[in-house]
């Protein structure tokens, strides 16, 4: 079990700064483990950036993504839901692994 996840670029700041608490991954990144410790890299560069723990892992279907949701996004629902069907254009099933912030970048 790898005990690295990648974010694109973008969310960086957020991640770093706590304001972005949840991803939403399909069922092929849904491995991850509650105390779970992971680097978080960014996609794009495959630069480590900061230390996670994962906090849960909960199955969710995309019309049950809802405000708090997007909150923990830090972004609106009608973006979190772009985001999401941008990236997974046809996924209906996800999981949402909530997280914490461990260490500052390194």
């Amino acid at each position: 079990m790898t005990n690295k996840i990648t974010f694109f670029s973008r969310f960086e700041a957020d991640i770093v700064a706590g304001r972005k608490t949840i991803t939403i991954r399909d069922k092929s990144e849904s491995y991850f483990l509650p105390n779970q410790q992971l680097d978080v890299f960014t996609l794009e560069t495959d630069r480590l950036f900061a230390k996670i723990s994962v906090k849960s892992v909960t199955p969710i279907t995309f019309e049950d993504l809802n405000d708090l949701h997007a909150k923990q996004e830090n972004m609106s629902l009608d973006e979190l839901k772009d985001v999401i069907r941008s990236i997974y254009p046809s996924e209906d099933h996800f999981f949402v692994i909530e997280f914490e912030l461990i260490d500052e970048p390194i």
